[in-house]
């Protein structure tokens, strides 16, 4: 039976880790350069206040850890006109949420889990009263986002605690201006990419390979749908991999080894947030404390499994149905602390145009070394590729090179298989088919891990921070 006591007291009122910056800094800084009280002491009086749990009955009971519901909204009203401009965020603000997070921290404070929730999921609104126009509405299906419009804060929370069961304890509001000032204060945040990035409605536009984003850029990159035909669930592993990026930047950056530096970053983060009311000085010292050890590896990522990413809904149009078997499963895992992730000693993957769970495999073995087609078969497979499971022999069985064969129509396909087989020669055989084949030789020497960008793992789909981060 697993030992549920908290490494060390923590007031239930936590601080903010995710807020996409504010969260890593207390965490690692303060841990880090041995920050006190007396240092922090008042960064918490510009916080916009707010209290989403105000009156609030009939709440999930409480689980092991903290949770904590990150909300990014669209809000513009700092934007300058040039800003406005150059980074396209034209257009009137539908005063809904952009954004949406379940953080958890786990009690013994060594893992943070990150579960996106679809900005079009399908949800039941609760009953309440209008925020604006003051109209009772009884319980109404919606899209996720509109429990902000209609009800701000509280009808937010209300809301996802109503589809996860999962008690929220704190509450953090992001929108486009704190994000791009949070990203600027730190100095820019490195992003890596695979293939080209580009989206005329925001204006993103990045090549192949590493880029260090301001906070403008960064918002292209976090809001971009249309880069291809992922659309909002491609934005939200884009999101991930942000958030990875950022907690690798905070915790290797010298920032957190300099606590006068630290206390003007932290100034501009938290004046820049709306919060609950329980978020304040002692939880930021508390929680940062026992977050020592906090690295990449520490965080998990993931999307609530969808079972149908087309729900026609009358007088709504297309939503996000969540999968309920899978979704429940995902959320009981958080109420029980329980990592998403199975984590285990690994060497980083190596980035790749195509996800391995897309490629066809066939594996021949074209020497007279017994078993070596199946040991390559089971490396692969391991690797996640789809391999047929049934390695036969080639014809000539004297080759002293790895062979990749492939279609020419499925060249990307091919670049990433011989990716994960190093030294591998590869030759276009014109009509093959889908089915890539592997002619194993005398030099093969094992299976390089490779990953796409978008790749799903593990039964919810989970990344950690170290995988999805530029390495």
């Amino acid at each position: 039976m697993q030992d549920r006591r908290p490494a060390e007291p923590l007031r239930r009122r936590r601080p903010r880790w995710a807020m996409r910056l504010a969260t890593t800094l207390s965490v690692t800084v303060l841990a880090a350069a041995g920050v006190g009280h007396a240092l922090v002491s008042g960064l918490d009086t510009g916080i916009d206040r707010i209290d989403p749990f105000k009156d609030m009955k009939n709440r999930p009971a409480a689980g092991h850890g903290m949770n904590v519901l990150l909300v990014g909204t669209d809000g513009r009203d700092k934007i300058t006109e040039a800003e406005r401009q150059k980074y396209r965020l034209g257009g009137s603000p539908c005063h809904c949420t952009d954004t949406i997070m379940i953080v958890h921290i786990s009690a013994d404070h060594e893992r943070a889990s990150v579960v996106s929730l679809p900005r079009d999921s399908y949800a039941v609104m609760p009953p309440h009263t209008d925020q604006n126009s003051g109209e009772k509405h009884h319980e109404h299906p919606v899209k996720i986002n509109a429990a902000y419009a209609e009800g701000g804060p509280q009808l937010t929370v209300r809301t996802v605690e109503n589809m996860t069961h999962v008690k929220i304890d704190h509450y953090l509001e992001v929108d486009f201006t704190s994000f791009m000032k949070t990203v600027d204060v730190l100095g820019g945040v490195e992003v890596c990419t695979a293939r080209p990035l580009r989206d005329s409605y925001t204006g993103l536009d990045l090549g192949v390979g590493t880029h260090r984003l301001d906070g403008g850029q960064a918002l292209q990159y976090v809001r971009a749908r249309h880069t291809d035909g992922a659309g909002d669930l491609g934005r939200m592993q884009r999101q991930q991999r942000f958030l990875a990026s950022l907690i690798s930047r905070t915790t290797s950056s010298g920032v957190l080894l300099n606590p006068v530096k630290f206390r003007g970053v932290a100034h501009t983060l938290l004046d820049s947030v709306r919060a609950d009311q329980g978020f304040g000085t002692e939880e930021m010292v508390e929680l940062a404390r026992a977050m020592r050890s906090f690295t990449p590896s520490s965080s998990e990522f993931t999307t609530v499994p969808i079972g149908n990413i087309d729900y026609e809904v009358e007088g709504i149009g297309s939503t996000v149905k969540w999968d309920p078997v899978k979704s429940e499963k995902l959320f009981k895992a958080l109420r029980d602390d329980q990592p998403l992730a199975a984590h285990r000693n690994r060497k980083k993957a190596v980035v790749v145009d195509v996800s391995p769970q897309q490629i066809r495999v066939q594996v021949e073995n074209a020497t007279m070394t017994a078993g070596l087609g199946e040991k390559a078969d089971a490396a692969l497979r391991a690797t996640r590729f789809r391999t047929s499971g049934v390695p036969v022999n080639a014809v000539e069985r004297a080759a002293a090179r790895t062979v990749v064969l492939y279609d020419p129509r499925w060249d990307r396909s091919a670049k990433s298989l011989g990716t994960a087989l190093p030294g591998a020669r590869m030759v276009a055989v014109p009509g093959q088919g889908a089915v890539l084949k592997v002619r194993v030789g005398a030099d093969y020497s094992g299976v390089r891990r490779v990953r796409a960008e978008d790749a799903r793992q593990g039964e919810f789909g989970v990344v950690t921070g170290d995988e999805v981060a530029c390495g």
